[in-house]
């Protein structure tokens, strides 16, 4: 499977370069704002874009996506309208990878063979199902081969070597590494500790390796450049 996200990781390695990721919620404020923020992003140099589904209970987030979320179905926004404003960006931009991120719930609940069906029709690059365990991938792996859509998968600093494997058995695109035990952007990661974390990590794989979850200003995000 080679699509946007090996395109880019490819050209960012011949550059010397290293890939800033920027997530959104879909519909957050509005789904017109929305819209506009997800086509600007890439003049402003992000390389791949994190797509959030909006769900009621993202247990994985901290309160400032948490209030994103609530933003967006207040907006009226849901996984159907997300669809959408990926369809109109892939109208001005087909090069730009874009990874959903989000929870199970919804996508079971709009039909996972229509799910990846449009994502494939519509150019999503990738997919992040934050609390679907490896144990339970069965259930999208199917669906993720047929349709070509990279199943990324979050590695934290408690996964050890025999989790790793069966994590790393259905992983593409790329591995998404939780900087921080916790919840999105409550606390800063520790330099130190995310760098022998990935160094072992590189040891079991060859991928490319997303640092998140404690990024939450510019001086971080060059930190960790340095380690990702």
């Amino acid at each position: 499977m080679i699509n946007r996200i090996e395109k880019t990781f490819e050209k960012l390695k011949a550059d010397g370069d290293k890939a800033l990721v920027s997530f959104i919620t879909a519909g957050d404020p509005n789904m017109e704002k929305s819209e506009q923020i997800l086509c600007d992003l890439p003049k402003y140099g992000v390389d791949i874009i994190e797509v959030g589904i909006p769900f009621s209970d993202p247990m994985a987030d901290g309160p400032t996506i948490q209030k994103s979320s609530n933003r967006a179905i207040s907006a009226g926004s849901n996984l159907s309208k997300t669809l959408k404003i990926i369809s109109k960006f892939r109208r001005i931009n087909s090069k730009t990878p874009i990874v959903l991120m989000g929870y199970f719930n919804p996508i079971f609940q709009f039909g996972l063979e229509k799910f990846f069906n449009s994502c494939q029709k519509i150019g999503v690059d990738g997919i992040i199902v934050v609390d679907l365990p490896p144990e339970e991938n069965e259930l999208i792996n199917v669906y993720t081969k047929k349709y070509d859509v990279h199943n990324i998968r979050l590695i934290t600093p408690t996964t050890d070597k025999k989790r790793l494997r069966k994590i790393l058995k259905f992983t593409s695109g790329f591995l998404y590494y939780v900087s921080i035990t916790g919840i999105t952007g409550t606390k800063a990661p520790n330099i130190k500790s995310v760098q022998d974390n990935i160094k072992k990590i590189k040891q079991a794989t060859d991928l490319p390796i997303i640092i998140g979850f404690g990024i939450r200003s510019p001086a971080q995000a060059t930190l960790m450049s340095n380690v990702a």
